[in-house]
């Protein structure tokens, strides 16, 4: 079984937040071997982003941001030697693929390339905590689970 996670239900795990027990039980079955997990090159960067955004704000005190930022990387890390985290390279295939999405339902490349690479590791779970997402998600036959 695979789950993919979009850059919103990877920062639940770090972050408590509406979903983050639904985010830990995916983290759980994949270091128990049950399950594997993945996400796009491209939500590196978006958690990181997400994590300093939150600092800025007020909203994790500098330490805590300390703490959740070196949890991810130690974490994801940790999962790619485990053999049960599949990274999904960004190729040209899949955006190019995402610019249909981007036209037709009307979301940013992120959120497009998000589906595209869910559809290309043919993920059983679809994990955000976007509603709109995980509508167009569904509409693209993925199995979508929306984190609240």
């Amino acid at each position: 079984m695979i789950t993919y996670l979009d850059s919103s239900a990877i920062v639940k795990r770090y972050v408590l937040e509406e979903g983050t027990l639904e985010v830990q039980e995916a983290y759980r079955r994949a270091l128990n071997g049950e399950a594997l997990l993945a996400f796009s090159a491209w939500n590196v960067g978006e958690v990181l982003g997400v994590l300093d955004k939150y600092r800025r704000r007020g909203w994790l005190e500098e330490g805590d941001y300390r703490k959740a930022r070196g949890l991810f990387v130690l974490e994801t890390k940790r999962l790619i030697r485990l053999n049960v985290l599949r990274i999904v390279p960004v190729r040209t295939r899949l955006l190019v693929r995402s610019w249909r999405l981007v036209e037709e339902r009307h979301v940013y490349q992120a959120d497009a390339l998000q589906v595209e690479s869910a559809k290309h590791v043919r993920a059983d779970v679809f994990m955000s905590g976007d509603e709109r997402l995980v509508e167009i998600a569904r509409e693209e036959g993925l199995n979508a689970i929306f984190l609240g």
